[in-house]
């Protein structure tokens, strides 16, 4: 190596070794809170990731749900389902606050219900998915439960909703009463994986 002009070796070797000790005398006396320091690093990173694990992702159904916002039929599908229909070739959507095309239609007299969002699909074919979602009374559900009975249809109760279905040859109608609330699906020839349930889930699961 070429020697730098005007360098003393006799004065920079020992001001070498003096930078030398003065880094190993701070690495000796920094030593005993390097684990302290490695805990608290880790202790911040988890915080933060449970921080955001436990915040919520914007879902616009929260809100709307709680009426802070109107509802979309967009919002009402998960989207797994919401592809499968938007994507079916020919299939169009309607969106109101009209009542579904029920086979029993004592039951809306005794919900009363008031819609808050009605969604219709077709295809060129003529097969049709209605669903709506709407509250109600929650004493008018042992009465809308008594006229889904009488016009054949099954329901199962498991808290904290009630379930009732029918299935009549190419139509499958479900209605689920849940927290004040209620859903119904009718599927006219053309059925959907679970289709009901899923959007049931999507609401409340």
């Amino acid at each position: 190596m070429a020697r730098i002009p005007g360098r003393s070796l006799w004065l920079s070797a020992p001001v070498g070794l003096v930078c030398a000790a003065v880094v190993a005398a701070l690495v000796w006396l920094a030593a005993p809170m390097v684990p302290t320091v490695v805990t608290w690093a880790g202790d911040t990173l988890r915080a933060a990731t449970a921080r955001a694990e436990a915040a919520a992702p914007d879902d616009p159904l929260v809100a709307a749900l709680a009426g802070e916002a109107p509802l979309d039929c967009r919002d009402i599908y998960p989207d797994d389902l919401w592809r499968q229909l938007a994507w079916f070739p020919g299939a169009l959507l309607a969106q109101s606050a009209a009542v579904p095309e029920t086979a029993a239609p004592p039951l809306v007299e005794a919900l009363a219900p008031d819609i808050r969002i009605s969604c219709r699909w077709h295809t060129r074919d003529g097969a049709t998915l209605q669903t709506a979602l709407a509250t109600v009374a929650p004493d008018a559900v042992a009465a809308g439960e008594a006229a889904l009975r009488a016009a054949g249809f099954a329901c199962t109760a498991a808290a904290p909703g009630t379930t009732c279905s029918r299935t009549a040859g190419d139509f499958v109608e479900t209605h689920v009463f849940r927290d004040g609330w209620w859903l119904v699906s009718v599927e006219g020839g053309w059925h959907p994986e679970d289709y009901a349930a899923r959007i049931a889930a999507r609401l409340w699961g």
